[in-house]
């Protein structure tokens, strides 16, 4: 027989509110901000919306962490979890904290194999590279806003000595499906990337993705994977969608990325996260 105690049952309406919860992971490029890095009104307010009815909302981006807090700030999240680096570092956020976060998990990888290996194939491209205190080394003076902090210009040696989070690849002179090519041909191995929209590779260490540091999280919080929810747009959100009960693709997103989810909003540009968003309330 089971007495409640006092301790007890409150223990139990925990239980009875963390089993109504929903985890729900958000991509931020093509999904929350447009690809001029604007969120809209409606897209904003809903996102506050599900993170003030209590849900486990979280951001999942291939961002840096610089590039990733003011998106947490924007919809309201103090408290709880965030990816970024497409899986490569994850972050723990509470007010108490220095910052207002804290790094809870990094992965790292020796990048000079996979570095060689593209350089040959692709010698005109631009290089970058996040290390492993967070900093960003880079070729030509390559910079994006998904880095967060300003890229530091090295020496392609120097990039490939380095220890990395993320690495990632832009050319001007390729096409996606070029750089497919290059990938295939080359056959990296020991690392897990996705091309982006444009010419646009993005590589982290072996076997980490979004889907990978959010099953984490999922386990961590105690999170029934049947109350998990992701939308995404990009080829990097494939393995979410797939790994969500709930996966939705928005709808420009390209047909691959459809195939793994199991339904599709409209597009960034008609505020499709926000039709999601709202479905969830």
């Amino acid at each position: 027989m089971t007495i409640l105690t006092e301790s007890s049952a409150a223990g139990s309406e925990d239980q009875r509110e963390a089993s109504q919860k929903l985890m729900i992971a958000l991509d931020v490029d093509g999904t929350l901000v447009d690809h001029d890095g604007h969120m809209s009104a409606p897209v904003r307010e809903a996102a506050q919306a599900v993170v003030a009815a209590g849900h486990e909302v979280m951001i999942a981006t291939g961002r840096s962490l610089n590039a990733t807090l003011p998106i947490i700030e924007q919809i309201g999240i103090d408290r709880g979890f965030a990816v970024c680096c497409n899986g490569g570092v994850t972050l723990r956020l509470h007010p108490e904290l220095t910052d207002g976060y804290e790094i809870i998990h990094k992965a790292t990888f020796d990048p000079g194999p996979a570095l060689r290996a593209l350089r040959k194939r692709l010698p005109t491209a631009k290089y970058a590279l996040e290390d492993e205190d967070g900093n960003f080394l880079s070729t030509e003076r390559f910079q994006d806003a998904s880095f967060g902090v300003e890229a530091i210009g090295v020496d392609f040696q120097t990039m490939v000595e380095a220890t990395a989070v993320r690495v990632v690849v832009f050319s001007a002179e390729n096409t996606p499906e070029e750089f497919n090519e290059a990938i295939e041909h080359i056959g990296l191995a020991g690392v897990t990337y996705s091309v982006g929209w444009t010419a646009w590779l993005d590589i982290a260490a072996a076997g980490v993705t979004k889907a990978s540091a959010l099953e984490n999280l999922r386990t961590r919080l105690g999170v029934d994977p049947s109350r998990t929810v992701a939308v995404g747009d990009g080829r990097n959100d494939i393995e979410m969608l797939a790994w969500a009960n709930r996966g939705v693709a928005m709808g420009q997103a390209p047909e691959e990325v459809v195939a793994a989810a199991d339904e599709v909003t409209k597009s960034v540009y008609d505020d499709g996260a926000a039709h999601v968003l709202h479905s969830l309330l």
